[in-house]
């Protein structure tokens, strides 16, 4: 058992959004390991943040993720820190990964400045820039497809993704 596809990039790129209407393309179902942290800590990603740290966030991400990659079958979000681990990264390998590509303009635009997100609660626009840019060479790693996101509607790239992994399936 395996995922249709893995979304990856950094926040404003889509994933959640696009991540959802690739799966009703595909007629498949769609989970965001953020989501799957919630649920099993009773407690918001913020709340998880600041009541126990981000170590501990991390590491409740990396078996979401492992556990999600053997026994989820549908379209699955991770959360944009979650390829900075080695171990996610391998655990990528031999998986469809999908990495919608941002830039800063277009990512702003779509997250706003910090609202419900930790890591960008602190000058949000520079946080963004920085972390776009460190994390761009790991999504770009492990990527099967890049898919630009910018100037585009989500139901433009969900229709670009569900077409990549239908011919991808042939």
């Amino acid at each position: 058992m395996s995922p249709a596809a893995v979304v990856v990039g950094p926040p404003g790129a889509g994933k959640t959004t696009v991540g959802k209407a690739v799966a009703a393309l595909l007629g498949v179902a769609f989970e965001d390991t953020d989501h799957l942290i919630e649920q099993r800590a009773g407690k918001g990603i913020p709340e998880i943040f600041f009541d126990e740290g981000e170590p501990v966030f991390r590491a409740m991400e990396r078996e979401a993720i492992a556990s999600a990659l053997t026994t989820f079958e549908g379209v699955l979000a991770l959360g944009g820190g979650a390829i900075l681990d080695p171990g996610t990264r391998d655990a990528l390998r031999g998986h469809t990964v999908v990495f919608l590509s941002v830039e800063l303009t277009d990512a702003v635009k779509r997250v706003g400045l910090g609202g419900g997100r930790p890591l960008l609660s602190i000058n949000p626009r520079a946080t963004l820039k920085f972390l776009m840019e460190e994390r761009r060479p790991l999504y770009a790693s492990v990527a099967t497809h890049t898919v630009h996101t910018d100037a585009r509607t989500p139901g433009e790239i969900a229709a670009e993704l569900a077409g990549l992994l239908k011919v991808a399936a042939n």
